[in-house]
């Protein structure tokens, strides 16, 4: 079998693993190099450094809506090509190029989160389930028909990044169990319910700004999902401050009650508590307890560091 292989950050790699045991790889595809660090230097992605490692040619298209590369994919004389969080659409000339199309490995449980970032937006709405679909690729946002979903629980304290390396590893799983059937027509694949279609859109960094209104379930949730980008913040003293790490539903007596001495509910966003422990803000209803934060300008630090520096300290309103 020659195969193409679309992809680019961490959670691609496995796939390409999986996908260089089992058929010559002719070509991958993955995004440019970026500018990274204080530097700004260029820093390939992980796909890229892998491929390298397995001496497999590399292309890295600026644009892929080109005759040039719509030419490339043709002549590449693959019999399919497998796509994995390459980051762009495929245009029609790209999708029919392989000799049975494109196939895709998309971390949720279709028709579920179709789109560019269903691992946060699965952990920000509390799912408790995701998973990896290896589905056909059409001219659609992840709208083809799927022939397989592998499922995998999503832990109350999973984080973003933790779920993407799980992902990862299952789709190397999903590529040796299914690629290769798929391929040659032993899977049937199922038309989506697209009445049952949610979106998960691409992030931009107003994303990670915490809603203290929201209940504390739903906080966390939000600060799990948002790791490490584009991070979950709100302000402190006119400073962002980032939230790395958070609790919800923590010990009897280790927490201030959200409410003050006359009983009235505190404003969402009220530390009502500052201590080593940790950091108790009040939600709606609920309190979060912040484990771990960094200040503007500063290093992450802990709780304890972060009440010792006055960064944040009880009766403050953070967001506000």
């Amino acid at each position: 079998m020659r195969a193409l292989f679309f992809g680019t950050p961490a959670i691609a790699v496995p796939a390409l693993d999986a996908l260089h045991a089992l058929a010559e790889v002719v070509g991958v595809v993955c995004q440019p190099d970026k500018p990274a660090g204080r530097g700004l230097e260029l820093k390939p992605p992980p796909v890229k450094l892998r491929a390298l490692e397995l001496g497999l040619p590399v292309v890295q298209p600026v644009k892929i809506r080109t005759p040039e590369f719509a030419a490339w994919a043709r002549d590449a004389a693959a019999d399919v090509a497998l796509v994995i969080a390459y980051g762009r659409i495929l245009p029609p000339a790209v999708l029919t190029a392989p000799r049975v199309g494109c196939l895709n490995l998309h971390a949720s449980i279709l028709p579920r989160y179709r789109g560019a970032a269903p691992i946060t937006w699965a952990i920000v709405n509390g799912e408790r389930e995701t998973g990896i679909a290896l589905m056909a690729m059409d001219e659609g946002m992840d709208t083809g028909p799927v022939f397989t979903i592998h499922r995998l629980p999503i832990g109350e304290e999973t984080t973003a990044d933790e779920l993407a390396l799980a992902l990862g590893s299952l789709a190397a799983e999903v590529v040796r169990a299914d690629f290769a059937r798929a391929v040659a027509g032993a899977l049937t694949a199922t038309p989506q319910d697209h009445a049952a279609a949610t979106m998960a859109p691409i992030l931009d960094k107003g994303d990670g700004r915490i809603d203290w209104a929201r209940p504390a379930a739903r906080v966390h949730d939000h600060v799990r999902g948002m790791t490490s980008w584009p991070g979950a913040f709100t302000t402190a003293q006119g400073k962002t401050l980032k939230v790395l790490e958070s609790r919800v539903g923590v010990a009897d007596g280790e927490i201030a009650p959200p409410v003050d001495a006359g009983g009235a509910p505190r404003a969402p966003g009220t530390v009502v508590a500052a201590s080593k422990l940790g950091i108790d803000v009040a939600c709606q209803p609920g309190t979060l307890r912040i484990l771990r934060a960094q200040v503007e300008g500063r290093k992450p630090l802990g709780a304890a560091e972060l009440v010792g520096g006055r960064s944040v300290a009880a009766g403050m309103v953070l967001g506000g």
